[in-house]
C-alpha cells in the first residue's frame, strides 16, 4: 500500500512483474508477423506500456518504427457514441505489419475500430498488445493477440493510467482504495 496524492494505492501488478512481462510479450511478437513492423500506440494511456515495450522489442531483435494516434470513444457524456480520431498516423500503412498497443483492452469498441481503420487502409496484417484485459467488459468479440496481465474488475491506475490526468507517472498498475487518514 503506498499513499499518493493523499490517496492510498494498492499494488495490483508491480513494476518488476511489469517489465518481465514486457520482455515476454517481446519475444511473443518478435516470433509473429513483424515485415516492415509499425508500432502504433493509442495515446494516452499506452504511453508508458508503448515506451518500454517498443524498447523490448528493440531487445528482442526488432526495429520498428512507431507512430501514435488518439482515438475518442465518447461523446460529450459517459455514453459510447462510437469512435473518433482526435490526432492520427502520418504513416502510410499500406502493406505493413501493424501491432496496435494500448494500456486496457475493455469494451473493445476502440481497438476493433483502430484495427477495421488499419486494414481499410491496407495494412498486410494487424496486431493487437495490452498491458490489461478486462473479459469481463467486452462489448465485441475482439481478442487482444498479446496480453500482459488478466485484469480483475477495478479502476486502475499508474504506469500511465490515470484518473483526472493523476497517477499517471507511478511505476506500478494499482487501485485507489480510499484516502489516506
Amino acid at each position: 500500500m503506498q499513499i499518493v496524492r493523499g490517496k492510498k494505492i494498492e499494488t495490483l501488478y508491480d513494476a518488476g512483474q511489469i517489465a518481465k512481462r514486457n520482455e515476454e510479450l517481446a519475444s511473443q511478437i518478435a516470433a509473429g508477423p513483424t515485415n516492415d513492423l509499425l508500432v502504433i500506440a493509442v495515446l494516452k494511456g499506452s504511453f508508458i506500456f508503448a515506451a518500454d515495450l517498443t524498447r523490448a522489442l528493440h531487445a528482442a531483435g526488432l526495429a520498428p518504427e512507431v507512430e501514435f494516434i488518439t482515438l475518442s470513444s465518447y461523446g460529450a457524456g459517459t455514453v459510447s457514441q462510437g469512435v473518433k480520431v482526435i490526432k492520427d498516423i502520418d504513416s502510410d500503412v499500406h502493406g505493413r505489419d501493424i501491432l496496435l498497443i494500448d494500456d486496457i483492452l475493455e469494451s473493445g469498441r476502440t481497438l476493433s475500430y483502430a484495427k477495421e481503420l488499419m486494414y481499410e487502409r491496407g495494412a498486410r496484417n494487424v496486431t493487437i498488445a495490452v498491458l490489461l484485459d478486462k473479459r469481463e467488459k467486452r462489448k465485441t468479440d475482439l481478442e487482444a493477440d498479446y496480453v500482459g496481465f488478466e485484469c480483475p474488475d477495478h479502476f486502475v491506475v499508474g504506469y500511465g493510467m490515470d484518473v483526472a490526468y493523476a497517477f499517471r507517472e507511478l511505476p506500478f498498475v494499482g487501485v485507489v482504495t480510499g484516502d489516506a487518514e
